[in-house]
């Protein structure tokens, strides 16, 4: 296959798999930690309202989605391209990123969470899915 097709396709991978997972974490996480009583995160508006009233506890779940998302979205990018697997690793890593930013511009959450999650979730994982793939030597 060619070369430059086969990094493209491993980025599209890598960006498609990286937001199933997300989305799929994010989509559990009230079944296991609910949102407090009488709140209503279904839409942006009821999540902004309600999120004064969340605890350290509700941000884990976002924080593994982003995180988990992007070592997923990564390492498929990574295992999957013909070259320059760290620098693809770091374009997914910089993609989900860059939603994190828009994130904490349009959904109002404690200072804290936005410093932990954009420093640890996006490119530290990326950086340990590319040493993972770049071992492999596939």
């Amino acid at each position: 296959m060619n070369p430059f097709l086969r990094n493209t396709l491993a980025v599209i991978a890598g960006l498609i798999i990286g937001s199933v997972v997300n989305m799929s974490i994010l989509l559990i996480s009230g079944s296991i930690i609910p949102a407090p009583n009488g709140t209503d995160v279904s839409t942006t508006e009821g999540l902004k309202a309600a999120m004064p009233l969340f605890e350290p506890k509700h941000f884990l779940f976002p924080f593994l989605a982003h995180a988990i998302g992007t070592f997923a979205g990564a390492l498929t990018t990574a295992l999957i391209a013909f070259k320059h697997k760290t620098k693809l690793a770091f374009g997914i890593a910089a993609f989900f990123l860059f939603g994190g930013i828009v994130t904490i511009f349009t959904l109002p959450s404690p200072i804290w969470f936005n410093f932990v999650d954009l420093i640890f979730a996006y490119i530290p994982t990326a950086y340990l899915a590319s040493k993972i793939a770049v071992k492999k030597k596939i």
